[in-house]
């Protein structure tokens, strides 16, 4: 407010003396004018909230989320409006989610692929995950099966290696397409072991497991849910998991980091994310929410069918995963020039 601006005919002595009066009044204001935002903020939610998959109907993303949501609302006292938003690796819903208002009624189910490997893998993209997004929470992770055709006359991880080294660029291994988890982690057990493997990409993980099941790859990484059928039928022999800890889901199988690759580990998980000035009141609101829900009996044995198990951390912990698993691929992806086509 410009207070050098007088009433027609008012003394100059008088408007100076009523300025700092009017100076307050304005001070005031601007907190009247401020408060309901604040209020709005601790009475969060007061309207249904949004929340936005990078997967169309049907798969694990989507039952995970379709099974949080009704939950979520119960205890937040809003409903919890699912949108799939599928395409461009999931780009599209991630965009979606960056451009949004930061107020917490656009929520992002993140999944590892957009927010940790496609920074890499495509130019330009619109958003940056570090920048423009406050992580909330980590909600479920799945493991990978590192898996052969049974005719290949390996057992263990480190039979494969020296297999793989004895026939440099006769093996194969299938993956669900260039720059997928899948392709990704045959490239980083490639990178660790000194192997060199032929790369034969299909058009999702279920082709990839029929390719290697007809005999056309030799191994391959697959989701558990994916492979671990056909394991107990014999039509694949599992080798290892590819994360830091044995699965609960396959608990007899070593990890990669107890097979002789120390560190190797690779993962698929979820989380929620909200855009970066989102309020932290509403962001701790929302873990808490997600967290109680995730742990229940009725989830978590939903989760395990789809081959997921419980995964929670704070809003600190999981913007470092993000931040550390995006140097990790970045350096990958750069070393070995893979491309998503």
């Amino acid at each position: 407010m410009n207070f050098a601006i007088r009433a027609k005919g008012a003394p100059a002595r008088v408007v100076r003396a009523l300025a700092p009066a009017m100076a307050a009044m304005a001070l005031i204001g601007g907190l009247a004018q401020a408060a309901p935002a604040r209020a709005d903020e601790s009475k969060w939610p007061v309207r249904p909230i949004r929340l936005v998959l990078p997967f169309p109907p049907g798969g694990g993303t989507d039952t995970l989320a379709r099974i949080m949501a009704p939950k979520l609302s119960d205890i937040l006292g809003q409903p919890i409006v699912v949108d799939n938003r599928a395409g461009a690796s999931g780009n599209i819903a991630t965009d979606i989610v960056a451009k949004a208002d930061p107020d917490g009624y656009t929520v992002l189910m993140g999944f590892n692929t957009a927010l940790t490997m496609n920074p890499s893998l495509f130019k330009n993209l619109p958003f940056d995950v570090q920048r423009d997004f406050k992580p909330v929470t980590m909600l479920a992770a799945a493991q990978y099966v590192l898996v052969v055709n049974p005719a290949l006359p390996v057992h263990t991880v480190q039979e494969l290696i020296a297999l793989a080294k004895s026939r440099p660029g006769q093996l194969n291994y299938s993956s669900s397409g260039p720059g997928s988890p899948l392709h990704l982690a045959g490239e980083l057990f490639k990178a660790r072991t000194g192997t060199d493997i032929a790369h034969i990409p299909y058009k999702g993980g279920g082709p990839a497991t029929i390719g290697l099941l007809g005999g056309q790859a030799q191994l391959m990484f697959g989701s558990v849910s994916a492979v671990m059928p056909h394991v107990k039928e014999g039509k694949l022999r599992a080798l290892a998991v590819t994360g830091m800890k044995r699965s609960d889901v396959a608990p007899d199988l070593p990890t990669l980091d107890q097979s002789g690759l120390p560190g190797f580990n690779v993962t698929s998980w979820y989380g929620l994310l909200v855009p970066a000035k989102t309020p932290d009141a509403i962001v701790a609101k929302l873990a808490a929410a997600a967290q109680k829900v995730i742990q229940q009996p009725d989830v978590r044995d939903a989760m395990a069918k789809q081959g997921l198990e419980l995964s929670i951390d704070t809003p600190q912990e999981f913007a470092q995963t993000i931040k550390t698993e995006t140097a990790t691929w970045a350096d990958l992806i750069h070393k070995m020039n893979i491309k998503a086509e």
